[in-house]
């Protein structure tokens, strides 16, 4: 049995996985696999209700890391502020090349797909693949900016539109308090003609 421990992960520590994205881990344990003993990572990922196992001999190979540290996520996030860079090409190869930049785990090459696949408001130009695309990419980087900074992921998903630049449709609630405002003006503005 090869002992080599990586990266020396234990229960609790928050992981990142190439292609599921941000797990946790949830502990080492044993098992025989073909006569041989092995020693595996077990990885939850909770937001797709999923257990992964991975040998700790081979976690490094597999692209099992760390969160990414702070610096990392600033040039995600900045790479989401620069311009889109669409190359000319037949849309599946595009699509594949998107693919594997998401599958990667790597937060500013899945920033570069976000960048690219961002139209601000209008998602009638996107064709169904390309907003899938986008949705799996925002979702991705989402859940390692909510691990690193501590919050939620739908306020990981709102700083990440907010800095692409993106008009988010308004919350249920949100409409609500416009819908309370707009009445409240309505009334103000009877009282006024009926006292004129």
């Amino acid at each position: 049995m090869a002992n080599n421990d990586n990266f020396d992960f234990t229960a609790g520590d928050c992981v990142v996985y190439p292609a599921h994205g941000v797990g946790q881990v949830e502990g080492v344990e044993t098992q025989t696999i073909a006569g041989m003993e092995l020693n595996l990572y077990v990885v939850s990922f909770e937001k797709d209700r999923m257990r992964l196992k991975i040998p700790v001999a081979k976690a490094e190979t597999s692209g099992l890391r760390k969160l990414s540290s702070s610096n990392r996520l600033d040039d995600a996030l900045e790479t989401l502020k620069g311009r889109s860079r669409v190359r000319r090409t037949m849309w599946s190869r595009r699509a594949q090349e998107y693919e594997t930049k998401i599958n990667s785990g790597d937060p500013v090459l899945i920033a570069e797909v976000l960048r690219d696949l961002k139209r601000n408001n209008d998602d009638t130009e996107q064709s169904y693949s390309e907003r899938q695309i986008y949705q799996s990419a925002l979702e991705r980087l989402a859940r390692e900016v909510a691990a690193v900074d501590d919050v939620t992921e739908d306020k990981a998903t709102e700083k990440l539109e907010d800095i692409m630049g993106k008009i988010r449709e308004p919350a249920a609630n949100d409409e609500a308090a416009n819908n309370d405002e707009a009445v409240v003006v309505e009334l103000e503005e009877e009282k006024e003609a009926k006292a004129a």
